[in-house]
């Protein structure tokens, strides 16, 4: 599978909330770096970080821009209360091996009536 198709099943499996879709996408040592958390290795341990992630918050991902460059996919997104991201995705053998994402924390908190850690 293409990067680009790789992100496109991401998309859809995190707007489902679908958790174990969205860890089968992951190679089993990746590495999700969100730049505002921890970065998380592993596919287990992204898989719990989902599971506690959409355990506090209802959260859509819309695709603004999904560009391809290589074994790279470059995703910018909005949600549905207007906070804005991007992602970047590298793909090995049809799989995630590195997700590096940038977005807001603070507004991300806000919006969701979360304590601010």
């Amino acid at each position: 599978m293409t990067p680009y198709k790789v992100v496109e099943a991401w998309v859809e499996a995190f707007n489902k909330a679908d958790i174990e879709a969205l860890s089968q996408l992951y190679h089993l040592d990746a590495v999700n770096h969100q730049i505002a958390e921890s970065e998380v290795k592993g596919r287990e341990n992204i898989r719990k970080m989902f599971e506690m992630e959409f355990s506090r918050a209802e959260m859509t991902c819309i695709v603004i821009n999904l560009f391809e460059d290589g074994d790279w996919a470059i995703l910018e997104w909005q949600d549905p209360l207007g906070l804005r991201g991007c992602g970047f995705f590298k793909v090995n053998e049809g799989l995630i091996a590195f997700q590096r994402g940038y977005w807001d924390k603070l507004s991300f908190l806000r919006m969701h009536d979360l304590p601010i850690e």
